[in-house]
């Protein structure tokens, strides 16, 4: 009996995505060690962390939206438009204090984040079709401000940001986790956060009980322009400059850590954990490759690879994993929430 029961456990706990993908980071950490003894080291753990907070960021907003059903092809091209607009801030205009440029920055960022609202639950638009259009509109606009060149930053206060440490940790992570942590409670233990997944996860009895889910999808949109605006901004501060294209095809990278992650294309399931293992597969193997000395063109390969696997392993979960059912009881306490 007893060796059945350790069997039931050990099923229950490989059927954790959490768990299944945190075994996967640490095969691919082991594998790479044992290839090259500098892969395991602070210096490089710090590297991936690094290189993996931008798209991490962009990751939350993404997570949000797809809990809720929706899609978000435009933050990585807001990141970029962002980056380009508080460099021109700061160089073409009287302002010196960046914060007061960021704000100037975040405004325009959530006007997309609005105007993404706007085309999908006023003009009934499909989420990939309406925001592969912004996308579009921002691009253009990033390299209309650039000029298509490099816009050099050289607020010393900016570029202290971007290359600043706190205990030997980047600030762009600090910031990174403590978004995680925040969104990551937001998520999880609010009525909000409840109230995406019911959204997401069945539309029909959220509106039973009483949410408004075009108006819950609107705050995800602006959620998730809000936060590319900040990416920006922070690659900008990172290389000294803002680059047009130096964020473009983020936004792939964050789909694929949030669906290796747990969550799912049709929403209703996930979790900013996950989202955050899963951005860990896709920075600890670029970084490994890196290592090796692999050509870095096989870095774009592997994480096409990542995303089609990440897409079967959806597949796979839906076909093996029930569906959320919402209860009665939970759409009568949503309901009195929402009173």
């Amino acid at each position: 009996m007893k060796s059945g029961h350790n069997k039931i456990n050990a099923r229950s706990i490989l059927q954790n995505n959490n768990v299944v993908m945190l075994i996967v980071v640490v095969a691919i950490i082991i594998l790479f060690t044992l290839l090259n003894s500098n892969y395991f080291s602070f210096n490089n753990m710090m590297n991936i962390l690094y290189a993996a907070s931008i798209i991490g960021l962009l990751s939350i907003g993404m997570t949000y939206l797809m809990i809720a059903g929706h899609i978000d092809l435009s933050c990585g091209a807001i990141a970029g438009m962002s980056g380009a607009i508080c460099a021109v801030i700061l160089r073409d205009t009287p302002i010196e204090h960046w914060p007061v440029a960021f704000v100037i920055t975040l405004c325009v960022a959530l006007a997309v984040g609005a105007l993404n609202a706007v085309l999908v639950n006023v003009f009934e638009l499909q989420p990939f079709i309406a925001t592969l259009a912004t996308a579009s509109v921002c691009t253009g606009t990033s390299y209309l401000l650039s000029g298509g060149r490099a816009v050099v930053v050289e607020n010393l206060a900016l570029i202290a940001v971007g290359k600043g440490k706190l205990f030997g940790m980047p600030y762009t992570v600090v910031i990174m986790i403590i978004l995680f942590i925040i969104f990551g409670f937001i998520l999880s233990r609010t009525v909000f956060g409840r109230s995406v997944y019911m959204v997401g996860g069945n539309e029909t009895a959220a509106k039973l009980a009483g949410l408004k889910p075009k108006k819950l999808t609107s705050i995800c949109y602006l959620m998730s322009a809000g936060i590319a605006s900040l990416a920006g901004v922070l690659v900008t501060a990172r290389m000294h400059s803002a680059m047009p294209g130096a964020v473009s095809g983020s936004e792939f990278d964050a789909i694929t850590a949030a669906v290796l992650g747990g969550v799912a294309f049709i929403g209703g399931r996930g979790n900013l954990a996950g989202c955050f293992i899963g951005l860990l597969i896709i920075q600890c193997f670029a970084n490994g490759l890196t290592v090796l000395g692999i050509n870095s063109f096989w870095q774009v390969v592997a994480k096409g690879i990542l995303l089609i696997a990440a897409l079967i392993f959806d597949y796979v979960r839906r076909k093996n994993i029930q569906p959320s059912v919402i209860t009665d009881a939970e759409i009568t306490a949503a309901v009195a929430n929402n009173q």
